[in-house]
């Protein structure tokens, strides 16, 4: 049987406002060439969305993940709207997230976030795409922690037999670039101690114990790392499939009600609340302190690689039930308390983040007034 793959691939080459919005001319030139990407058969279908300054391509397609042509497409679009569109028009940070010159195969490493699945069609196959802004990677542990292993949030886990088995969660080491895989509920205490430590541990894969079914997968890009100082905000994205022998859509969206403190927001030096927004109701428009940072949810269904949604596809607005608005507003409380500390640790990412920051060129006057005073 053919498997479907579905690659979410989004980068940041241009916004208005600062890091606001990017243009509908953006939108419009990356569904073109999406489209014609179609009808050429490299991809079966597409959606392009926005989040913040980012832009996101949701390609579906039978060639499988870290495939070159697709990678490449993804590139070649992010370029183009760069050279034609961003810098004719003088946008901010116009092709901010492109680190590199040329393409060498796949957009890993090279500034792009990128999350892709592989998988055999069920007979009915939901999936939740998320897509954040103004945060890291990290944004994810505790959300597919709440998901995938915790039973307070996920009913499933206790009643539903599939479930009760367990999941595999691949952490990744952003540092040294190794992975370790864990079993939940097994040792979701050696699980615990490494999401824990945001910034350098995250969750990249989940698969189902029972048969190592694909379950979710995470982008894991640090453009710090990349770049070595700080060239903007990873903004990851996320897909999780949902249902039948996977958590329901209810279960993964609850994950996102009480929001939990994630590092970025303002100069990426910030720790504020992921607050769950509605696309439709353009509230993924950044405005305060460069955030909060925001996350929406597209849903859709995948049928023989088609992306089926609520308007060809048009993904469902996860996120825009009014009983959203409560979370809205407990992290808009959040973000406000955040930011009454102003500079002082908590509110302030610690040291080691810091240091991808502009903060050690204004510290470096100070070097050499340091005096000694131990004996």
């Amino acid at each position: 049987m053919v498997k479907t793959t579905v690659s979410v691939i989004k980068a940041d080459v241009g916004s208005v406002a600062g890091h606001t919005c990017p243009t509908q001319e953006m939108l419009e030139y990356a569904r073109k060439k999406l489209s014609e990407a179609r009808d050429s058969r490299i991809i079966i279908s597409y959606y392009v969305y926005s989040v913040g300054d980012d832009i996101g391509l949701v390609m579906t397609h039978d060639k499988g993940e870290d495939n070159t042509q697709i990678h490449k497409l993804a590139w070649d679009v992010f370029k183009e709207i760069t050279e034609k569109v961003s810098k004719p028009l003088k946008l901010y940070a116009a092709g901010q997230d492109l680190l590199k010159d040329a393409f060498s195969g796949t957009v890993k490493g090279m500034g792009p976030g990128v999350a892709e699945l592989e998988f055999e069609e069920r007979g009915s196959d939901p999936i939740v795409v998320f897509a954040a802004d103004k945060t890291s990677p990290a944004a994810w542990n505790l959300i597919l922690y709440r998901i995938f292993a915790d039973p307070f949030n996920t009913a499933g886990l206790v009643i539903d037999p599939v479930l009760h088995d367990g999941f595999i969660f691949e952490v990744m080491d952003l540092r040294d670039g190794r992975i370790v895989r864990l079993k939940t509920p097994e040792e979701t205490y050696d699980l615990l101690s490494l999401i824990g430590t945001i910034n350098r541990y995250v969750i990249s894969r989940i698969y189902r114990a029972r048969d190592n079914e694909p379950a979710a997968s995470a982008s894991t890009t640090r453009l710090s790392y990349i770049a070595g100082k700080y060239v903007g905000k990873d903004d990851p994205v996320l897909i999780v499939r949902a249902q039948s022998g996977f958590p329901a859509i209810g279960e993964i969206l609850s994950a996102f009600a009480i929001p939990h403190l994630v590092s970025g927001w303002m100069r990426g030096s910030h720790y504020g609340p992921l607050m769950p927004v509605s696309f439709k109701r353009k509230q993924n428009i950044i405005s305060y302190f460069d955030g909060p940072p925001r996350v929406i949810a597209m849903g859709w269904q995948i049928s023989n690689g088609m992306l089926v949604g609520v308007e060809g596809n048009e993904p469902v607005d996860l996120f825009e039930d009014p009983v959203w608005d409560y979370s809205r507003e407990l992290a808009t409380k959040i973000a406000f308390y955040m930011r009454s500390m102003g500079e002082v640790m908590p509110a302030r990412v610690e040291l080691e983040e810091m240091e991808y920051t502009t903060l050690p060129k204004v510290l470096e006057k100070l070097k050499e007034r340091f005096i000694t005073t131990l004996k």
